[in-house]
């Protein structure tokens, strides 16, 4: 396994980021991969080793890049309950900053990035993202539903603000979909709702909760990790870009 940091020229700067795939040569169906409200970070890492490991291009772009390198706050080793108030006090101005219009700008520029490289197969890619990083993918493949195959967001907001409301907004997708929710952040009556919205916006989609976690269940530097709600993230993840990708 490859792994590299590099900056990617954006709109507004240059973006750092970090990209974890196969060695021996040859080219890998890329994924663009979005962390979720604390940021690159070394379990960031480790997630895109594993799926790089699995034959993938895998791209994870700092957020943030706007006020600074990765990390832009300082982050604990892990990251506890007692932490979150302070930690989310300073974080929670950076992400209003990144607003739609700059998210898509940076998109823009990730994708040409992966498009360009020598080590990425030409083709669609996939979009997988975490808490706002979910969004955020999902505003990906809709802006860009001629290069994005696959999309999955887990214990991301599903948002009705967007042009368009949210079924206008879920019809420009083309891509496949996965959503994983934390069973803290929607009720089966809301997951209903949405899963009725994206049937009616025509969207190919697997949508559903996991069972028994809370909001951040990924993420193993925090204590809303719940090891089993991991490992279905990845059992529904990895057959999503394989059907998607090849």
């Amino acid at each position: 396994m490859l792994t590299k940091t590099l900056e990617i020229p954006t709109a507004d700067g240059r973006a750092d980021a970090f990209a974890a795939f196969p060695g021996g040569g040859g080219r890998h169906p890329g994924v663009l991969m979005y962390a979720d409200g604390f940021g690159l970070r070394p379990v960031l890492w480790e997630m895109a080793r594993e799926l790089a490991g699995h034959g993938y291009y895998v791209l994870v772009p700092n957020l943030f890049h706007r006020h600074g390198p990765a990390p832009v706050i300082e982050l604990p080793p892990h990251i506890g309950e007692e932490a979150r108030p302070a930690l989310f006090a300073r974080l929670m101005p950076l992400i209003r900053a990144h607003t739609p219009a700059r998210a898509l700008r940076d998109a823009d520029a990730y994708l040409r990035f992966l498009a360009a490289r020598p080590e990425v197969a030409g083709g669609p890619v996939a979009v997988t993202g975490y808490c706002v990083g979910g969004l955020l993918a999902l505003r990906t493949a809709a802006a860009h539903p001629d290069r994005v195959a696959a999309v999955a967001g887990f214990h991301g907001p599903v948002v009705a603000d967007e042009p368009g409301g949210l079924p206008g907004f879920l019809s420009r997708i083309t891509a496949r979909v996965h959503l994983g929710h934390a069973a803290s952040d929607l009720t089966p009556a809301a997951l209903g709702e949405l899963n009725g919205v994206l049937d009616a916006a025509g969207v190919d989609h697997t949508s559903e909760i996991y069972p028994g976690t809370v909001h951040g269940f990924t993420m193993a530097d925090t204590d809303a990790f719940d090891p089993a709600g991991l490992r279905r993230h990845w059992d529904r993840l990895l057959p999503l870009l394989a059907g998607a990708l090849g």
